[in-house]
C-alpha cells in the first residue's frame, strides 16, 4: 500500500485546517489553541502544532495531509512536517494586507523543500477582495523565479482543494491524475 504526504502551509487564517478537513476521509486533528496575540485579530484559535488528515485512494493508497502552523514562531514543525513530504500546498489569504509579501515569506522559508518536491498555490478570500488578482499572483511567482499552477478556492469546498492536489500530483508525475482525488 503506497502512503504519500502532502504539506499545507501559509499565514494564519488562509484556510490550511479547512482544506485539509475538505479533503480527509477521517477526522482531522488539530491542535489549534487560543489565540493570545495579534493572530487573535484574525481569528480566536490558531494550530500550534499541526494539522492531519488522510485520504484514501483507489487501490489502497494513501494521501496524509499535514499542515503547518502558521506562525514564524511555531517555524520549528515546517522542518519536522515537511520531512518526506511530495510537494508543498501554499494556501495564501487574498484580504490580508501584503499578500505578497506573505509569498515571499513562505517561498523563501520553504526553498530548501520546494526545490526537492513541486509548489501550487491557492488563493482563498478572493470572493472578499478581488485585488490582487491571479495573473498578478503568476507575475510575483515569474519574478521570484517561479512558474507553478496558481488557483482561486474555497478552502471549504472539496471539489477546489483537491483540484490544487491533483495539480500537485500532476506537476510530480502526469500519470499519477487518474487515482487523484475527484
Amino acid at each position: 500500500m503506497a502512503q504519500h504526504k502532502i504539506i499545507f502551509t501559509g499565514p494564519v487564517g488562509a484556510g490550511k485546517t479547512t482544506a485539509i478537513q475538505s479533503l480527509s476521509d477521517i477526522p482531522i486533528i488539530t491542535t489549534d489553541e487560543v489565540a493570545t496575540d495579534m493572530t487573535a485579530n484574525r481569528k480566536p484559535q490558531t494550530t500550534v502544532a499541526m494539522d492531519y488528515g488522510l485520504m484514501k485512494l483507489g487501490d489502497g493508497e494513501r494521501v496524509h495531509l499535514y499542515g503547518t502552523p502558521g506562525q514564524e514562531r511555531f517555524d520549528f514543525m515546517w522542518e519536522i512536517l515537511t520531512e518526506g513530504g511530495l510537494g508543498l500546498v501554499l494556501m495564501l489569504d487574498n484580504t490580508r494586507e501584503r499578500p505578497f509579501q506573505d509569498l515571499a515569506f513562505y517561498l523563501k522559508a520553504f526553498a530548501p523543500f520546494i526545490a526537492e518536491t513541486q509548489l501550487v498555490v491557492g488563493i482563498t478570500r478572493m470572493d472578499e477582495s478581488k485585488t490582487p488578482s491571479l495573473p498578478e499572483y503568476h507575475a510575483q511567482l515569474k519574478q521570484q523565479g517561479y512558474k507553478v499552477p496558481v488557483f482561486e478556492v474555497d478552502a471549504r469546498v472539496k471539489k477546489d482543494v483537491a483540484a490544487l492536489v491533483q495539480a500537485l500530483l500532476y506537476s510530480l508525475d502526469p500519470g499519477v491524475i487518474s487515482g487523484a482525488p475527484a
